[in-house]
C-alpha cells in the first residue's frame, strides 16, 4: 500500500478565518512544511482540507461527540508521518514551534480551537487498489476519526471488531486504498482510524452503505460505535490540499 513503511504520526486539527486562509496556507506549504521535512526523521507531510455535508454509515444521530471539554478545531488536518513516534518527542510540538521566528509564530496564532496527537499503528490492511507510489504519504483523500471508548470494559470489543470485521472488510471496497488503526501516545484521543481513498466520490459511493449486505456485521457495528465517544467533527472526510501531485 505504501512505499514507505511510517509508524509514527503527528496530526493537528485546527480552523482558520476565512479572510486569513489564502495567506496561511500559502506560508505553510512553503515555508512551515518544507522546514518541517529537513528533519530527516519525518517521512513526509500532509494537508488536508476536511468536507461539509457528510453522510456516515447508520443512523442519524448514533454518533457521540465531545464538545465541551477539548478544542473544536476539525476543518483542517495536518499529518506529518516519521518511522517512529518518538521523532515528535524530541522536540515536542511546543519546543519546536520555540525555535520559529516571530513571523513564524504569528501565522501559527493563526489557527483556531487547535488540538494534535502524536500517535502510532496498531495495524493497517489494504483497500482494494493500491495507492499510486508518488511519495505523498497519503492518498489524496482520506477519512479521520479520533475517538475514545466509552469505556476501558470496551476496548477488547473494539480492537476485536476492528481486526475482524471492519479493517478486513476494507478491502473488498472500490476506491478503499488502505485503512491505518492508530492508537495514541499523547493527545485526546486514544484511537484514530485514517481511510484512505481515491477519491471523495469513490467512498461516499461504497462505504456508506457498506454493510448492509450483512446485518449480523451491520448490527454488531452499529453496537460498537453507539459505544464510542468522538471529538469535535469525527470522523472527516478530507481532501487533500497539500502536497499537489498532477
Amino acid at each position: 500500500m505504501n512505499e514507505i513503511i511510517e509508524n509514527g504520526y503527528l496530526i493537528h486539527w485546527y480552523n482558520l478565518r476565512d479572510d486569513i486562509e489564502s495567506e496561511y496556507l500559502e506560508w505553510l506549504h512553503s515555508k512551515y512544511i518544507p522546514a518541517r521535512l529537513t528533519d530527516p526523521r519525518i517521512l513526509w507531510a500532509c494537508h488536508f482540507k476536511s468536507l461539509t455535508n457528510v453522510e456516515h454509515p447508520g443512523e442519524k444521530g448514533r454518533l457521540s461527540h465531545d464538545n465541551k471539554s477539548i478544542p473544536a478545531g476539525d476543518r483542517y488536518i495536518l499529518i506529518f508521518g516519521s518511522e517512529n513516534p518518538e521523532t515528535f518527542a524530541s522536540p515536542t510540538v511546543a519546543e519546536y514551534h520555540q525555535s520559529l521566528s516571530q513571523n513564524d509564530l504569528g501565522y501559527l496564532k493563526m489557527r483556531s480551537e487547535e488540538r494534535y496527537n502524536i500517535m502510532t499503528e496498531e495495524a493497517r490492511g489494504p483497500g482494494s487498489e493500491e495507492r499510486p507510489l508518488d511519495g505523498a504519504g497519503l492518498s489524496e483523500c482520506i477519512q479521520l476519526g479520533n475517538f475514545n471508548s466509552g469505556s476501558y470494559e470496551d476496548e477488547d470489543e473494539l480492537a476485536s471488531w476492528y481486526a475482524t470485521w471492519r479493517i478486513p472488510s476494507m478491502r473488498k471496497l472500490p476506491g478503499c486504498q488502505g485503512v491505518r488503526k492508530l492508537v495514541s501516545i499523547s493527545g485526546w484521543a486514544k484511537h484514530a482510524i485514517l481511510y484512505e481513498w481515491s477519491s471523495p466520490e469513490a467512498r461516499n459511493g461504497t462505504f456508506v452503505d457498506h454493510e448492509m449486505a450483512n446485518p449480523e456485521m451491520e448490527a454488531w457495528t452499529d453496537r460498537v460505535v453507539r459505544k464510542l465517544v468522538h471529538a469535535p467533527g469525527s470522523p472527516n472526510l478530507a481532501q487533500r490540499i497539500w502536497p499537489i501531485i498532477e
